[in-house]
């Protein structure tokens, strides 16, 4: 059975992302298709980038980076729950991605995107970062709205039954590539 991590985009105190996470894992499990599990960034602690070498090196120094490797690793595609900052991701996310190299390459992943703007530019930049970290990025997206998922001033995430389509068929799509992508990584 594939092995999807459902990753958090955000790290911050008042954070809705956990929300927006434990939802999306929620739906993915009841698909009974794959085993999905939530890895939280927040819990990784990883500072702001520290390793001596560029993690394509794979020659990994401290302790939180090889723990975080440790984890990336042991699965066949992402889905990437992000925040929209100044029309990028979040630089918690940003960072967590940019620890570690190879336990990325030949996976699939997917996105779920909020923010004022539906997280639609944080995603396009996501798209360009993960292309460089060898992933194979799916086509449909979760976009949400601020305005309309969240209440009680974007605290509360409430999120319209219309989503759901769209995440079942980002998850089909994604399953299907981390399962072709699966024998480059034997």
């Amino acid at each position: 059975m594939l092995k999807i991590a459902i990753i958090t985009g955000s790290t911050r105190p008042t954070r809705v992302n956990d929300q927006v996470a434990k939802w999306v894992l929620e739906q993915a499990q009841k698909r009974g298709d794959a085993e999905y599990t939530l890895v939280d960034i927040k819990d990784a602690n990883l500072p702001l980038l520290d390793e001596p070498l560029p993690a394509g090196y794979g020659q990994y120094q401290n302790a939180h980076t090889k723990a975080w490797a440790d984890i990336i690793r042991q699965y066949d595609g992402y889905v990437i729950v992000t925040p929209e900052h100044n029309h990028s991701t979040s630089a918690a996310l940003k960072n967590a991605l940019d620890y570690v190299y190879a336990e990325w390459n030949n996976k699939a992943v997917g996105f779920v995107g909020y923010g004022s703007a539906q997280g639609v530019r944080a995603v396009e930049h996501l798209r360009q970062i993960v292309g460089e970290l060898q992933m194979a990025d799916v086509r449909t997206a979760v976009q949400l709205s601020l305005f309309t998922d969240f209440t009680d001033n974007a605290s509360v995430f409430k999120p319209a039954d219309f989503h759901l389509e769209s995440l079942d068929t980002m998850l089909t799509q994604l399953n299907a590539w981390a399962g072709a992508l699966k024998p480059l990584r034997q």
